[in-house]
């Protein structure tokens, strides 16, 4: 199953043309996952004038193998709950401005926001979410995205029990990676955690409750990912001081070697913590007035689809109490 596709939405006419340089919008979405999806069913309802821009529809998402733990849903496709997504917004009559990205935001002397995206467009609003959400850091080695969502993993929460009683891998030395390997063992099956560095960054407290039940590969790199070209069917490890090459028959390899947000284009924008997430507040508020955060790019704790939504519905009424209050004039 290819889980990297993009879902496909029409672009208002008016935005093609250049039009919107005359379009003042109560708010624009930028990102395009649950956090962005949602806000924007949230907005419309409001009867709020939204555009939503995104490059990547769906978000991570679509790079999940299966969901269960999405309310109204038993199990389902990640690319079939980004699908559900995106036809529910297809019902309001907001803009949106998929597979394009935003390259810079800037707040006009009027207190308005100006949106430029790398197409060239340009987006007048009078509030902004930010949910451009996070991405994983992959392997970089052969096999690596060839076999996303094929055996090459992200969330253990997500995708534990796809591989009950199966061999695994998990790349990383890290709580991530302990912690994904306390999610593999209530589901069974062999694992064996895979440490790049010399020495494991973990927690004592976390590491010593692995150390009996897995087989810990210490200073060891994945150089490849192997598959049948459906999925998975090993790893290929060596020694970080150049040691023989071993192969670990696996059907699982999930990867716990850190998030990036995709923050960068508003670093000099919204205050952002060390990690490059969005400081957000309960309410959804940043830095800046009429800004707000949602989603995984945010201080948020715990990255999940649903977290996610509730986030996206949170900014959403948050824009339009600001609206409501700053432009009631109007």
């Amino acid at each position: 199953m290819e889980l990297n596709f993009k879902l496909d939405l029409p672009v208002d006419t008016r935005l093609e043309t250049g039009a919107e340089k005359d379009r003042l919008f109560d708010l624009v979405i930028i990102g395009g996952g649950p956090a962005g999806m949602t806000a924007a069913v949230y907005a419309s309802r409001k009867q709020m004038t939204t555009a939503l821009v995104s490059h990547d529809l769906g978000g991570q998402v679509l790079k999940t193998s299966g969901v269960e733990n999405y309310l109204g849903y038993q199990y389902i496709t990640g690319p079939e709950l980004a699908g559900k997504f995106s036809q529910q917004i297809k019902q309001f009559p907001l803009k949106v401005l998929a597979n394009e990205g935003v390259a810079a935001l800037a707040q006009r002397s009027d207190n308005l926001f100006s949106v430029k995206t790398n197409a060239g467009r340009e987006l007048t609003s009078r509030t902004l979410i930010l949910a451009t959400g996070k991405r994983w850091r992959n392997l970089p080695v052969p096999g690596a995205e060839e076999y996303i969502g094929r055996g090459v993993a992200f969330c253990s929460v997500c995708d534990a029990p796809f591989y009950r009683d199966q061999p695994v891998a998990i790349a990383g030395g890290g709580n991530s990676a302990v912690t994904a390997a306390l999610d593999m063992l209530q589901v069974g099956g062999q694992v064996t955690l895979i440490n790049s560095a010399d020495g494991w960054q973990a927690d004592p407290i976390l590491l010593a409750r692995v150390q009996k039940r897995v087989t810990l590969l210490d200073a060891h790199r994945v150089v490849e990912i192997l598959g049948d070209g459906a999925k998975v069917t090993g790893v290929k490890v060596v020694p970080r001081d150049g040691g023989e090459t071993r192969l670990l028959p696996v059907r699982g390899v999930f990867v716990e070697i850190g998030l990036l947000p995709n923050t960068e284009f508003f670093r000099d924008f919204v205050a952002l913590n060390e990690q490059g997430e969005v400081i957000v507040d309960c309410a959804s508020h940043t830095s800046r007035s009429g800004v707000y955060g949602a989603g995984d790019c945010t201080s948020v704790p715990e990255k999940q689809i649903l977290i996610a939504a509730g986030d996206g519905a949170k900014a959403a009424l948050a824009a339009y109490d600001y609206v409501s209050y700053h432009f009631k004039e109007e």
